[in-house]
């Protein structure tokens, strides 16, 4: 009996691809079952640059070299297959980073094989709800917090009626008047900020290209460049493959990028030095370059490391910093 029959939901999926032949693709299937059960399941496809794809008959090499679905992550090496996407039980729905080559709306040749994209799909629709969920929350609190402060307004200003006592309540020419009134204090400048969204046809006509012209910008920024809304800009990204609007990562390069210049013009240390410097701002340009062609790129883990070793100089040297100004050296001179 096929697994998929009694399968209850997919608890974690795991694709790779064979680094001397992309063609070949293995995904590792987890699933839970109705008596609380798991079931492994791999699969072995072939994705033809020219016709559908194939799924072939695959040997579980996962299982029989003893590997356990903890041990697994995206980037992680086994022989020559390379896991390309990984989501499991501890991913976050709301971050899952799933390539263009297995996104439907990018590669409609996955139609041909269902077991491996009705289990994307899935997973896609999951993370698509969670983050309708958080924005939904989100913009409740924003609302909460708008008409707290429309009451609190609303108690400290005092109502001012512009009707003359004098006269007949609600006159023609005091409607007027009002009205009127209304009209200049809605001056030219209130009519600006509310503009009309773009339409559903200048969405469709988006493209990457114009994405990529707002990276280095944070995303509420961007949303209003192109005159789109946060959750349109967000469904956009989705269908580019782009899990997290790369903003912050180019923004953290930019800022080692700049820390780099300050300690060769601070502290010059001879040419091995400089050129160790000039060695280190080369490659993170060409990672900041890369980030921009493509966003779904996580930063590398030798530039993780060189930035905690940043941080950590920050520290040291204003931990030091604090001590000699509390010396008693220091507070006798």
């Amino acid at each position: 009996m096929d697994p998929t029959q009694q399968q209850h939901f997919i608890k974690a999926l795991f694709v790779f691809e064979n680094t001397m032949n992309r063609e070949l693709v293995r995904s590792l299937h987890v699933y839970g079952l109705n008596d609380g059960k798991e079931k492994q399941v791999e699969r072995e496809f072939l994705f033809k640059e020219r016709g559908s794809y194939v799924e072939m008959q695959a040997t579980p090499i996962l299982k029989l070299r003893g590997f356990q679905v903890s041990e697994l992550f995206q980037g992680r090496a086994i022989g020559l297959w390379l896991c390309i996407f990984a989501f499991g039980a501890q991913s976050s729905l709301a971050f899952v980073d799933i390539p263009p080559k297995l996104l439907i709306s990018r590669n409609p040749k996955l139609k041909s094989i269902p077991k491996l994209a009705n289990d994307l799909q899935m997973i896609f629709q999951l993370s698509c709800r969670t983050e309708n969920q958080e924005l939904l929350q989100s913009t409740l609190k924003e609302m909460c917090e708008m008409s707290r402060s429309h009451c609190y307004r609303s108690r400290r200003t005092p109502q001012v009626f512009h009707q003359d006592l004098n006269c007949v309540p609600y006159s023609v020419s005091t409607c007027e008047y009002s009205g009127s009134q209304q009209i200049e204090q809605c001056g030219p400048g209130t009519m600006d900020k509310k503009k009309k969204r773009a339409t559903s046809e200048d969405v469709a006509k988006i493209d990457l290209e114009d994405l990529v012209k707002y990276f280095d910008l944070p995303i509420l920024e961007a949303s209003t460049r192109l005159n789109v809304g946060l959750t349109v800009l967000k469904k956009k990204c989705r269908e580019f493959g782009i899990p997290r609007w790369p903003h912050r990562k180019i923004k953290s390069l930019d800022g080692l990028i700049h820390e780099l210049q300050e300690v060769d013009e601070q502290q010059p240390g001879g040419e091995a030095v400089g050129a160790a410097v000039a060695k280190r701002r080369q490659m993170l340009e060409e990672e900041k370059e890369t980030i921009g062609r493509r966003p779904f790129v996580e930063i590398q883990c030798e530039t993780k490391k060189f930035r905690q070793d940043i941080f950590k100089r920050r520290h040291k040297a204003k931990a030091l910093k604090i001590q000699t100004s509390q010396s008693p050296s220091s507070q006798q001179l």
